[in-house]
């Protein structure tokens, strides 16, 4: 299990997601649970073909699409800066005087450059236009402080000057510089998107990626007596004033103060690193098993959020039990906290579908379909997609479908922070197994990843989430709104902002994050990595 890892009273550290909702770098574990479409096969049954479903786009107006990405668009350039290139963290409603966050992280500079490509490819800006924007960023880029023998960047700059943040800009407290082992993923996975989508730039993105060793955050000993190990959430060049443990996995350079956590489920953001660091040869291929699906279905385990079935199947020497999680008739592999986020964004890159069709191509579709279940039968808010987002009375917070998700205090779905708890069968009895849910809060960005799956479907619901309940601005979708209040956390994240244009390029613009990203030995790799697995997810009984 992974070992949250709190900083020292008035010490900032860590990524958004640490310092804002409490997960990230040093919480997050993660699978999801069990439910199927119409049509789906049973669990260890050939899975019907879901990922062509994401072409059938009858009923989606394609100049609603082709709005909603000019406007989120107009978002990410106001929060870029002209002279750096670099994207601001977050600004506010407005585009035309925007306030910029006066941060940004690997994460945030990553997606503008993936939405710069997919900018490109929609035609709302012109070729050179993209060129133009790239060779800014990747030129700045190119003369950042990084962590100089592993070639990762630190987890947060200052978007104006491209100077390493010290100094929290929100409150003034301290910032020990730190490297993240997901975030420096998502820059790294960018990074191989640019350098096919734009040969004259990828020089400069090449040479950037060149650096990066992914071999930093491996600890080959991370779970004894299994025949691989797993990844820390980060490390530091300076010794913090928080708990670390002291090394180098490279074994050259000095050391480094790590994180107490590792990565240790599949079914999260994480494993866009693990792609990206087998693909490059820098980790080896069995890391990917050694993450585990859920977790074990022992008393032992008894704190997750249910006990799960399943059985255990054996991969390049390692037993994975393939076990899932139960949800109106379905049963699905759990992410840490039941958010759209963590199971799909590493999707945008890795056809994951269709490479694993037996795991993947069986998970992801049940995932959206129940989130969509949650949001309209479930909890009845009218409305679906939760991820974490900002929160609509102010801040940053984790959104999810709780029992969607292995914590037992999952992420919630309401501001009331609604709890369900179904029990661990033989080990805890249900603390409250019907909950009543009240004002729930819904990401645009997550009604964007599930387009893939549900097309038609999560388009209804942008368009009402639009139409009816007003979170649209002249930048796109605002951030998150919460839907019996009517309450609209009005602003503009980056990241989330990226995940819309990666999640529409892909669906309305052939595939254009993947097919540049799994050029050359991504394909090679990982394809026949993960093509093998069956996971215990599909229908129920």
């Amino acid at each position: 299990m992974n070992q949250r890892f709190d900083a020292a009273p008035g010490f900032s550290t860590a990524t958004r997601r640490q310092l804002l909702a409490g997960a990230a770098a040093f919480a997050v574990t993660g699978l999801a649970a069990a439910t199927a479409k119409p049509g789906f096969a049973a669990a260890g049954a050939e899975p019907a073909s879901y990922f062509a479903r994401a072409r059938n786009l009858g009923g989606v107006d394609r100049n609603v699409i082709t709005r909603w990405a000019q406007d989120t668009w107009k978002s990410l350039v106001a929060m870029t800066d002209s002279t750096t290139g670099l994207p601001a963290d977050y600004i506010g409603e407005s585009i035309t005087a925007p306030k910029r966050s006066g941060f940004t992280s690997p994460t945030n500079i990553g997606g503008y450059m993936w939405s710069t490509v997919v900018a490109r490819e929609l035609n709302i800006i012109s070729a050179s236009e993209c060129r133009e924007r790239l060779t800014r960023t990747l030129t700045t880029l190119a003369g950042l402080k990084h962590h100089e023998p592993s070639g990762m960047l630190y987890n947060w700059y200052d978007e104006a000057t491209g100077e390493v943040i010290t100094v929290w800009p929100e409150n003034g407290n301290p910032v020990a510089p730190f490297m993240s082992s997901v975030d420096n993923g998502w820059f790294a996975a960018a990074l191989m998107v640019v350098r096919n989508a734009e040969p004259k730039v990828a020089g400069l993105a090449n040479t950037i990626l060149g650096r990066m060793d992914f071999g930093i955050f491996y600890n080959k000993d991370a779970r004894p007596g299994i025949a691989a190990g797993l990844l820390r959430g980060g490390f530091y060049d300076v010794k913090p004033p928080v708990e670390t443990v002291q090394g180098n996995y490279l074994g050259r350079g000095p050391d480094v103060y790590y994180t107490m956590n590792h990565y240790d489920v599949t079914n999260s953001e994480p494993r866009i690193a693990t792609y990206i660091g087998i693909a490059l040869g820098q980790l080896p291929p069995a890391h990917y098993f050694a993450t585990m699906r859920v977790f074990p279905d022992s008393c032992d385990w008894s704190w997750q959020e249910q006990k799960p079935a399943g059985q255990t199947r054996t991969y390049q020497g390692i037993d994975v039990f393939e076990g899932a999680y139960t949800y109106r008739g379905m049963r699905i592999v759990p992410s840490w906290g039941g958010d759209m986020f963590e199971s799909l964004m590493p999707d945008l890159f890795v056809p994951e579908s269709s490479w694993a069709p037996k795991a993947w191509g069986i998970n992801h579709p049940l995932t959206v379909r129940a989130q969509r279940e949650f949001g309209l039968d479930d909890a009845k808010y009218g409305y679906w997609g939760f991820s974490p987002a900002s929160h609509p009375n102010g801040g940053y917070s984790e959104w999810g479908v709780d029992a969607l998700g292995m914590s037992s205090d999952g992420y919630p779905s309401d501001v009331e922070r609604t709890s369900v708890d179904t029990g661990f069968d033989g080990c805890r009895p249900a603390g409250n197994p019907t909950p009543a849910w009240g004002d729930g809060v819904v990401t645009p960005h997550a009604a964007f990843l599930a387009m893939e799956y549900e097309p038609r479907e999560a388009y209804d619901n942008l368009v009402k989430i639009e139409r009816d309940l007003g979170a649209y601005g002249a930048g796109g979708f605002f951030d998150a709104v919460a839907v019996k209040s009517g309450t609209i956390a009005r602003r503009y994240l980056s990241l989330d902002q990226a995940m819309v244009l990666g999640a529409i390029g892909n669906v309305f613009g052939n595939n254009v994050i993947r097919r540049n990203f799994v050029q050359g030995e991504v394909e090679a790799v990982i394809k026949p990595l993960i093509e093998v697995e069956e996971f215990g997810a599909g229908l129920a009984g």
